[in-house]
């Protein structure tokens, strides 16, 4: 299904390569004038890790036997250097190139372009390589060396294309002979099969990463048949999955994600107003990078309505338009699948909607940015705040769990706990932040327990102690605050109130009446009747002299509910 889903989505883009062509990044381009000659190194990068690309000859998939690339290729096959390898091994894949520029010159005599290529390589090898090392540019291409763009390719002095994007040598001749019984298992077509697919790197595989591979005597050969005949695909259809899955793997793709060494590329099944909606609101709201953006997730408001419009109907869609997910994995040779979920988007939507009607929660902040993206997520339960360092399987967890409508991760939930217990002795700091109050609704409310719900905005009709035990301890951090502006309460006694009520309530309620007095007379009367109205609520036998885990979170959304109905006017 994903190879199927791959290859539909190679035919209905439209835009992408054909067959027998693909997209490179080449980082630097040898520039030769008409009669062959090396007149400089042309750079191409576009910074420390991209370079331009360029649409060029599929690259071929190579074993232990040197094999060039079409008029483009690294250091060791165009001209003769590596810094890795030893020295005949280098030889020989120099040697295969200049075979191969050879054998393209006796097919295009007439061609200026292939002629200067020719004869520059009538030079020997170390003759290539001094001539090169001569060049201002040879040390920035010898530091890139092991780069994904060090590839190199050939320009004519004063043209603007290289030589290996001219139509002229794009033009293949394809052959259509095969097997009676070479049916590819992807397209349901006769074709001929593919012995090995080409590499799909993603971010920490190796640069041979394939989707599907086979390793030969390794148990995976089965009735005689090795490589890819144990899984016969078509020609056509690898090439169309494998360019597919590279074009939304590229370097400024919006159709992926990563978290960690996670990759994770989504798409929509058609290329109408809701599918492309849909792939560039799942960008906004989990494509993030560590950067230093005043509000990282200032598009997620878009992205919920975006996705309510598709479930109530408003962006039209059909009963087979659906929403495909894949993530992957770095592995020793062939990337692992580790999540695979293929939805029709009304659903999808509908899930999506659901986690932000799950992590909706009354906001008292003037700017009322937006807190329900992944990076928020991530950033409320790690040290500093900062996304990358979260613990490394939590941030997959977060995703299936919005992705599948689960339970949110329970080291999500108590790392919230973690975090508010490290900033409620801080002054300086919002423990009980909108988006961990959010975070603990959200968990609780998806746990399959006969709790009462928790509402977005401040409930009186909850008599959960743990919440009770919350909304009580803001009411006396506010008096403290509006009598004498401190906090000391709360950062002294919020740990121990959210676990062991009974051993402290008693001493903050006195601290509390000393309080009251500095207020006037009519903040007292409201606050006390405010007190008073919890208090009845409390067990007959006093406070708890313990709250479990899932009550401490109880405990802090009371108290963030209770303080921002202070703040915020009720409708």
């Amino acid at each position: 299904m994903i190879l199927k889903a791959l290859y539909d989505y190679y035919h209905r883009s439209g835009d992408l390569p054909r067959k027998g062509l693909e997209i490179k990044e080449i980082g630097f381009l040898l520039v030769l004038d008409t009669d062959g000659n090396f007149v400089r190194f042309e750079d191409r990068r576009i910074d420390n890790k991209h370079a331009q690309e360029f649409l060029v000859r599929k690259s071929v998939g190579r074993t232990s036997a040197p094999k060039a690339n079409y008029l483009y290729d690294n250091s060791a096959y165009v001209f003769g250097y590596s810094d890795k390898g030893d020295d005949s091994s280098v030889t020989k894949c120099f040697d295969v190139f200049k075979s191969q520029i050879e054998s393209i010159y006796s097919d295009y005599p007439n061609n200026m372009e292939i002629r200067a290529i020719y004869n520059f390589y009538q030079k020997e090898r170390e003759l290539i390589v001094d001539i090169l090392q001569k060049d201002s540019l040879w040390e920035e291409v010898v530091k890139n060396l092991n780069k994904k763009f060090s590839l190199f390719s050939f320009i004519i002095e004063g043209d603007t294309q290289i030589v290996a994007e001219k139509q002229q040598l794009l033009s293949i001749s394809e052959e259509n002979t095969f097997e009676d019984d070479d049916v590819c298992l992807v397209s349901g077509n006769k074709s001929r099969l593919v012995e090995t697919t080409t590499a799909t790197m993603i971010p920490g595989s190796q640069a041979t990463a394939k989707l599907v591979s086979f390793q030969v005597n390794s148990g995976y050969d089965s009735y005689g048949k090795t490589k890819g005949n144990n899984a016969p695909i078509g020609e056509d259809a690898e090439f169309a999955y494998t360019t597919a899955l590279n074009h939304l793997l590229r370097a400024d793709s919006r159709n992926k994600f990563l978290i960690g060494n996670r990759t994770f590329v989504f798409w929509a099944s058609r290329d109408n107003e809701a599918g492309k909606q849909a792939e560039e609101s799942i960008w906004s709201m989990f494509g993030f990078s560590d950067s230093n953006e005043d509000n990282p997730d200032r598009k997620i408001e878009q992205v919920r309505k975006v996705f309510e419009s598709i479930y109530k109907g408003t962006l039209k869609t059909s009963l087979d338009d659906k929403f495909y997910i894949l993530g992957l994995a770095p592995n020793s040779a062939r990337i692992a699948v580790i999540y695979w979920a293929e939805i029709p988007l009304v659903e999808f939507a509908e899930l999506i909607n659901r986690h932000f009607e799950d992590m909706k929660i009354i906001d008292g902040r003037k700017d009322q940015k937006p807190y329900m993206g992944l990076r928020s997520i991530l950033s409320a339960v790690t040290l500093g705040g900062k996304a990358s360092d979260v613990t490394p399987n939590l941030p997959e967890a977060v995703v299936k769990s919005i992705f599948q409508g689960l339970s949110y991760p329970q080291p999500l939930f108590s790392g919230c706990i973690r975090r508010i217990r490290a900033e409620s002795s801080d002054k300086d700091k919002v423990a009980v932040s909108i988006t961990r109050a959010a975070i603990i609704k959200a968990y609780l409310n998806r746990l399959n327990n006969n709790e009462q719900k928790i509402e977005v905005m401040l409930d009186k009709e909850n008599t959960n102690q743990g919440y009770l035990c919350g909304r009580l301890f803001a009411v006396l951090d506010k008096i403290q605050g509006d009598a004498n502006g401190q906090h000391s309460i709360k950062e002294r006694y919020m740990n121990a109130a959210s676990t062991t009520p009974a051993a402290v309530f008693s001493t903050i309620l006195n601290l509390s009446s000393h309080h009251s007095e500095k207020l006037n007379e009519g903040k007292n009367v409201f606050f006390e009747k405010l007190k008073q109205e919890i208090i009845d609520k409390i067990d007959a036998n006093g406070f708890p002299a313990h709250l479990d885990l899932q009550d401490q979170g109880r405990f802090f959304v009371g108290y963030y509910h209770q303080i921002q109905s202070f703040y915020v006017k009720s409708e």
